[in-house]
């Protein structure tokens, strides 16, 4: 039998064109950080198989859920949560191989070598403790490991960040902070004010996390974090993890991937490197950009208490961030800008993989 030249040559090249694909692919791992976690990332109940399976080609091992409906209050604030967390236990128990519900913050390191994403359980606020600081210790059992101690307004604890007023923490929200510290769980006051935001830090004994909020230098927000706030959670350990809602990065109609990135630098100048992540404060899917979507949204954030439909500005996402492998495009922007392999890695998940072995055990 013959063979032409080019079959020849192709038949050469093969294996080195393998090899060297390998050599590619053995240095991107290398590149890529280690933990790859989402202070805020949302991955809902909904989700089937085959958006998992490119969320973790992504590179993602671990994030932060929400349980429970933050606007709620009372009694049906904390079954609304407990029907949650149920929820989640029974989706991630039918997705073993892709999903690992978490009970220390140490549990990242198995879920990553597993190729799992780590969850950990969440509630956006301390209502469904009512007015018993022993329900702290009831979350923590059934799997709730950070809860945020206000939601925009004010409880039973302090003042949120939509409030009218700006008191710190109440001798109720104290009691708390005390037995969240005793109990292993980590205090989060992204939606919390000014001062209950600062007292939290200055009372509590462990790191206080922020874990999806941006800047209020870069833009001047509510929902944005002062640099006394990102300074004094430095301080004290704790991490922020920047979040991607359009309406709060920016004056623009449509703001871009730059205003984004311009968060993460304002809060590594106040905070140090140290103490930045990434808090998407959104789901993992594709939103569509239609009129039919800003409709659903629209209605779905004025059924919140206080509705936070005024002064709604659509879209809620970023296009550059608008899909289920963004943490790829952020690292990637994180490289353009000149970042360090070692900055890339903390920013990505390191410093959160740090606070919630230190908080959480």
């Amino acid at each position: 039998m013959t063979i032409d030249r080019r079959t020849f040559v192709g038949a050469l090249a093969g294996p080195v064109l393998l090899r060297a694909e390998r050599r590619w692919r053995a240095a991107l791992a290398h590149q890529s950080p280690r933990h790859i976690i989402d202070g805020l990332g949302e991955i809902r109940i909904e989700y089937d198989t085959a958006l998992l399976d490119e969320i973790r080609a992504s590179g993602l091992t671990g994030a932060l859920v929400t349980v429970g409906n933050p606007a709620l209050q009372g009694a049906t604030a904390f079954q609304d949560m407990a029907d949650e967390v149920a929820a989640y236990e029974r989706h991630i128990a039918t997705h073993a191989s892709r999903l690992e519900l978490l009970r220390s913050g140490t549990g990242f390191d198995r879920a990553a070598s597993a190729g799992r994403i780590g969850i950990l359980l969440y509630t956006q606020n301390a209502s469904p403790l009512e007015d018993d600081v022993d329900r702290v210790a009831v979350l923590r059992q059934l799997g709730v490991r950070v809860i945020q101690l206000t939601y925009n307004t004010r409880n039973l604890l302090g003042d949120g960040c939509l409030e009218r007023t700006n008191v710190g923490l109440s001798t109720f929200g104290l009691e708390v902070v005390a037995r969240m510290n005793t109990e292993r769980m980590l205090v989060d006051v992204s939606h919390c004010g000014e001062a209950t935001s600062l007292d939290a830090m200055h009372h509590s004994t462990a790191p206080v996390v922020v874990t999806h909020s941006g800047c209020r230098a870069v833009f001047d927000h509510p929902r944005n974090k002062s640099d006394q706030v990102l300074r004094t959670m430095a301080d004290g350990g704790g991490v922020i993890g920047i979040m991607q809602l359009n309406p709060y990065l920016g004056p623009r109609e449509r703001n871009t991937l730059e205003e984004y990135m311009a968060h993460i630098d304002h809060a590594i100048d106040v905070a140090g490197v140290e103490h930045v992540g990434i808090g998407s404060d959104r789901e993992y899917k594709t939103i569509p950009d239609t009129e039919a979507e800003r409709l659903r949204l629209e209605q779905e954030l004025a059924r919140l208490r206080p509705s936070t439909s005024t002064g709604f500005r659509w879209p809620f996402f970023l296009s550059e961030l608008n899909h289920p492998r963004r943490m790829e495009t952020i690292a990637e922007a994180l490289r353009r800008r000149g970042r360090s392999a070692r900055e890339v890695d903390l920013i990505m998940g390191g410093n959160f993989r740090r606070l919630f072995g230190e908080v959480l055990g």
